[in-house]
């Protein structure tokens, strides 16, 4: 292999600051050192990297692939020195989270409790502006661990199952299906559904609903799941859920949770992190309270509406 990590340091170095001084400065390596390792790399390489014009270094197209490429190995690497060195300071350090929706954080913080009586030293964060791209975050770099329902297909990334949860259609107790012993997806044929944006990440939209021949006659995207149970409670339309973030509301007859066959839609939630993370013991119990306290097995010890 011809590339070495200061290769990529440099190449990414350049590509920030456009000159090969201020690139020496940041990398603490002079002007005259880094023209060297620049025309030793395009001789390896038999390709020019940066062109020059004016005062300015810009990257040609060799140069904009060896930079995502440089990039993404030095981001991994840090993580990997970070992740280390959490290991070896008492199990101290930043564990930073996040969730794909974001009714999770009510739940989530109670978990923080065992957490740190387990791992006093460890501050965990939860990044709420993360949620609407929680897999962009982990690969950036920026969130450890992310807590997803939606399917994760990436080589570079560990996906833990942790828990189930059932998603359920919600309506006011005046709702024309209300009263109903029995309700089929073709009954909600023309019903206003209120959903989270985007819609066309709406797993009961796209997944159930629309297959089912239940096409809406209105689709209203909501981000506030408080906003979402209030326009229901007034009768104006129907949602769907997740159980155990609108139990309260079913249990005071505030709501109704309509019974359609078969029960409702089974999501799978895990946690998902870098590889080089997953075996770590502080991640590895956060993950464990996860599966022994999800709202998945709170559910459970409920009622059912």
């Amino acid at each position: 292999m011809d590339l070495e990590i200061r290769h990529l340091q440099l190449v990414a170095a350049v590509a920030d600051v456009g000159s090969l001084t201020r690139a020496g400065d940041h990398l603490h390596v002079t002007q005259s050192a880094l023209s060297h390792q620049l025309r030793d790399i395009e001789e390896r390489l038999g390709t020019a990297l940066f062109l020059r014009l004016g005062k300015r270094l810009v990257l040609t197209p060799a140069g904009e692939r060896l930079l995502v490429s440089a990039r993404d190995v030095l981001d991994r690497l840090q993580q990997t020195e970070e992740a280390i060195r959490h290991l070896g300071k008492s199990r101290g350090g930043v564990l930073r989270i996040t969730t794909e929706c974001t009714t999770c954080y009510h739940w989530l913080p109670p978990l923080l409790t065992p957490y740190r009586e387990r791992f006093p030293s460890m501050e965990v964060r939860i990044d709420v502006e993360a949620t609407s791209h929680p897999i962009e975050r982990v690969l950036d770099g920026t969130i450890d661990l992310a807590l997803m329902s939606t399917p994760v297909r990436d080589r570079r990334l560990a996906v833990r199952p942790v828990f189930c949860d059932q998603v359920v259609v919600i309506a006011s107790p005046q709702h024309r299906l209300a009263a109903r012993r029995r309700v089929t997806l073709k009954d909600l044929h023309d019903e206003t559904f209120f959903i989270y944006p985007p819609r066309q990440e709406s797993l009961f939209l796209n997944q159930v609903l629309m297959p089912a021949g239940a096409i809406p006659a209105r689709v209203e995207e909501v981000k506030l799941t408080e906003a979402i149970t209030e326009l229901v409670k007034a009768n104006l339309g129907v949602s769907a859920l997740a159980r155990w973030a609108v139990q309260p509301l079913l249990d005071s007859g505030a709501l109704v949770a309509l019974p359609l066959p078969p029960r409702g839609l089974q999501r799978q939630w895990s946690a998902v992190m870098f590889r080089h993370l997953a075996d770590a013991d502080y991640v590895a119990e956060f993950i464990a309270l996860l599966a022994r306290r999800g709202p998945g097995l709170q559910r459970k010890s409920k009622g059912k509406s």
